[in-house]
């Protein structure tokens, strides 16, 4: 364990795009991705989080837990290659310097969060 977890070299840490794109180009195991102290871990934890930061990108920081569009069916491994294209594109939003990409794309129904989670 870390003394200081925060501190950690380049590599270390991947954004939810960055372990999705990774994911897919099959660079890294998906079952080490996840929540400690939960069943959230794979793939499907990988899809949420990249939904999540490009959420974070249009001003709505969501927590570990909150779920919306496709992320339960995600979860419940019943989601095929439209979505995992969907988050493709996702991932390349969230990679990119222009924040107008990130937004035109946060207006697909799958991807923007609802009202009744940010009320």
């Amino acid at each position: 364990m870390l003394e200081h977890p925060e501190d950690l070299r380049p590599g270390e840490f991947l954004s939810g795009g960055e372990a999705w794109s990774s994911f897919r180009r099959g660079d890294i195991d998906a079952t080490t991705f996840g929540v400690f102290g939960t069943d959230n871990w794979g793939a499907a934890e990988i899809r949420g989080n990249a939904v999540k930061d490009l959420a974070a990108l249009n001003k709505f920081e969501m927590l570990p837990w909150d779920e919306w569009g496709r992320m339960t069916d995600a979860y419940e491994g019943n989601t095929g290659p439209d979505y995992d294209e969907l988050l493709d594109a996702v991932a390349a939003a969230c990679a990119t310097d222009d924040s107008r990409v990130a937004s035109q794309l946060y207006k697909h129904v799958d991807l923007q969060v609802p009202n009744d989670l940010v009320q």
